[in-house]
């Protein structure tokens, strides 16, 4: 069910790094600016106005809705005390008690579920049920999830170019790659997530979609006209490496397929479909093409439902099958070349012995657990051993922390031991 994490290298570990030159403004915890302060947007993405951001992005960025429609699956509770549960250190000698584990980890809010019943669920601060907080790269899991539908449709066809689909990609790095390649983020397309560099391809994308200043002119107005100016560097289909372009290359492969929003086909094929509670709604450029590789806000509720697809072989819980059971039989087995892929990652993973397939993390060597994973500590954590799904939505102030996110895994874990 677990495995044995070595120390991780964090410095060598990139991503997204606070922007520099902003004005701090002081806002209490989730609260909102004082006399309606917007942060500006050199200034959102860092302390002390991130855990406000992250819980209030229709308010100052626009946003298409991912609706809700018809049912919603009631989440029974079972409530028992997790606090006390003993999670050992991921590599250090040591332990806490879960609860310290979660207050030492900027959590808005943490969620735990076995056989679909809640046995644990905590707010912090103005979090609440019904808040929508950013997923950051989460979103690119509930992609993978809408993908996974269409295959299963007969809709979309995974071997397939992406060019196919998306014809304005035709000349640009995505020539030649299949759609497989962007499930397992498997391109040869040229793409840094060195947010350090402020010349980095993914912070003119977040120029290009209006959640960055505009630092660099030539930089286009629109997701799909950045795509299109990405050129390659390595072969299609050979090692790992996380890009967050290949998310929304995905996102323009299922509106081609269909002729659909992304946004709407979420709502239709995933979020409607597996009972959700509340709605949902992802960051959009100037013409209304949704950020999906990180600007999906949510639930925490949602997130569980959503988790606990996975245990059903695609299922809701009211037995409804929303993802085909082949696509998730698939994802766990993943392809035969899939951990060599990922142990020859570009950069790494912390997860030694895992794999990356269809948008999920598996951690380990077997695939019991995995994870869908976001920047800042968001996670949807699964155990189909245990039978147990966790959430946790998180405000860390730097967008990666090795020790927060490996422990977090740790004390989940210890959560599925003591309860599966």
């Amino acid at each position: 069910m677990s495995g044995d994490v070595t120390p991780p290298p964090t410095e060598n570990w990139t991503g997204p790094a606070p922007v520099t030159g902003a004005v701090p403004v002081t806002v209490p915890d989730g609260a909102r600016p004082v006399d309606g302060f917007i942060p500006p947007l050199e200034a959102w993405q860092q302390e002390p106005n991130l855990r406000w951001s992250m819980q209030h992005m229709a308010d100052f960025l626009p946003v298409h809705e991912i609706s809700s429609r018809g049912r919603t699956l009631p989440l029974p509770s079972v409530p028992a005390d997790l606090g006390h549960i003993d999670v050992p250190h991921p590599w250090e000698p040591r332990s806490a008690p879960f609860e310290d584990v979660m207050a030492s980890t900027y959590t808005d809010g943490w969620i735990v579920a076995r056989d679909g019943a809640v046995m644990g669920e905590q707010y912090v601060g103005t979090m609440s049920p019904g808040v929508l907080h950013l997923l950051m790269s989460v979103s690119k899991s509930l992609t993978t999830a809408v993908a996974g539908t269409l295959v299963g449709a007969g809709e979309l066809d995974p071997g397939a170019q992406v060019t196919a689909y998306v014809p304005a990609l035709a000349g640009s790095g995505y020539d030649g790659a299949r759609v497989r390649d962007l499930l397992d983020m498997r391109t040869g397309v040229r793409f840094s997530e060195a947010y350090l560099d402020e010349n980095a391809e993914v912070r003119l994308l977040e120029e290009a979609i209006g959640w960055a200043p505009r630092r660099h002119p030539d930089t286009p107005h629109t997701l799909r006209d950045f795509l299109a100016t990405l050129g390659a560097d390595g072969p299609h289909g050979g090692r790992f490496d996380y890009k967050s372009c290949e998310t929304d290359a995905l996102a323009f492969v299922l509106e081609g397929a269909t002729g659909v929003n992304a946004a709407d086909l979420m709502s239709e094929r995933l979020w409607s479909p597996m009972g959700a509670e509340f709605g949902a709604n992802v960051g959009v450029d100037a013409v209304g093409a949704g950020m999906f590789d990180g600007g999906v806000s949510a639930s925490l509720r949602d997130l569980l439902r959503f988790g606990t697809l996975f245990l059903r072989d695609g299922a809701a819980m009211d037995g409804r099958q929303v993802l085909p059971s082949a696509w998730i039989a698939e994802t766990v087995a993943g392809a035969p070349d899939s951990r060599a892929a990922f142990a020859n990652a570009a950069e790494p993973t912390l997860m030694p012995g895992g794999m990356y397939r269809n948008g999920l993390w598996f951690p380990y060597p077997g695939s019991d657990v995995f994870l869908a994973l976001g920047i800042h500590g968001q996670m949807v954590y699964v155990n189909r051993a245990a039978n147990v799904v966790a959430a946790k939505l998180s405000s860390w102030p730097t967008p990666q922390d090795g020790e927060r996110l490996l422990w977090t895994i740790r004390a989940f874990d210890a959560v599925a031991r003591t309860i599966g």
